[in-house]
């Protein structure tokens, strides 16, 4: 979902730590539920067939205000200019004021980010917050955009009802038949979701089809996951590398880590006698200038993923 940024359009979890938890929640989602499966969803079931491999950009509104879209824009670049710590009172109020009113304007891309500022706050220091979280004006955000059946408003009504925030109850029955449907509409955070869903249950074929739906709409995340894929559990290292500079591309901060390590002097002596030979005919050796450009390529998409 490149015109709106990984970094707002989902809750922005760390998503390793975010996968694991799935994982563990799908585990044991089945122990009980508050709630009745809502209209219009189904209920997941891992022994399905997964859903069609589908694009978010198909399932998103085709038009979209020009002068809300270029407040929002402008609003969001500065929000993405650098580290949160280090906004100004006055650029983070700049910020919120430009994004509500492209919100208000009925600008899809701010009232995703809106509702991330009211999840989790803006500003993180006492000199510069200028909105403090109010998770429940978070949900009344994301059900509206839920109600549309919009891919990212589905997947994040799904981490809500996982963890349970905003007047939502946790129950991760729901939150997995939400997670479903995200994935059905395009959600590339929504196929990932599942497809660890069918890893940890050792569905390979599944998880590769939902890894590779969301790598195919550019999502970082799935290049480095089928990036380690590749080199830990295939050997194809030329693979391998291949999704990792995909993921660079993409604007993985982990895959510009992974490549970084590569290069390294210090990853170097624990390779094996048959690795290494390997890796060189790829053209892959100790290089501290390529390991440190890569590295700094991860601390540019820390602030500014693409």
């Amino acid at each position: 979902m490149n015109s709106i940024k990984w970094k707002f359009i989902s809750f922005p979890l760390a998503f390793g730590l975010l996968t694991v938890l799935l994982i563990l929640a799908y585990d044991s989602y089945r122990r009980g539920y508050v709630g009745e499966i809502p209209r219009g969803i189904s209920e997941f079931n891992i022994l399905d067939t997964p859903p069609a491999c589908a694009a978010w950009k198909q399932n998103m509104p085709k038009l979209r205000d020009p002068i809300a879209h270029e407040i929002y824009i402008k609003a969001r670049k500065l929000w993405r200019s650098k580290a949160e710590w280090a906004l100004t009172r006055e650029e983070a109020t700049q910020i919120l004021n430009g994004v509500r009113d492209a919100a208000e304007r009925g600008d899809w891309g701010a009232r995703a980010l809106l509702a991330r500022f009211y999840l989790q706050g803006l500003g993180v220091l006492e000199s510069n917050q200028v909105l403090a979280p109010i998770p429940e004006k978070a949900i009344e955000i994301v059900r509206t955009g839920a109600e549309l059946q919009q891919p990212w408003a589905l997947y994040d009504l799904g981490v809500a009802y996982q963890h349970g925030y905003g007047g939502v109850p946790q129950d991760g029955r729901i939150a997995w038949a939400y997670y479903a449907k995200a994935a059905e509409r395009g959600s590339p955070e929504a196929q990932l979701a599942l497809a660890e869903a069918y890893g940890a249950s050792r569905q390979i074929e599944k998880q590769e089809t939902m890894r590779m739906c969301a790598f195919t709409q550019r999502f970082g995340p799935a290049a480095s996951l089928l990036g380690g894929n590749r080199r830990a559990v295939v050997g194809d290292f030329n693979a391998a590398i291949l999704f990792f500079q995909n993921g660079v591309e993409f604007g993985d901060r982990d895959s510009a880590l992974t490549l970084g390590r590569l290069f390294s002097e210090e990853f170097w002596p624990h390779m094996g006698i048959k690795t290494k030979p390997e890796l060189e005919v790829l053209g892959i050796q100790v290089d501290r200038e390529r390991s440190d450009r890569y590295h700094e390529i991860a601390q540019a998409l820390e602030i500014n993923p693409i």
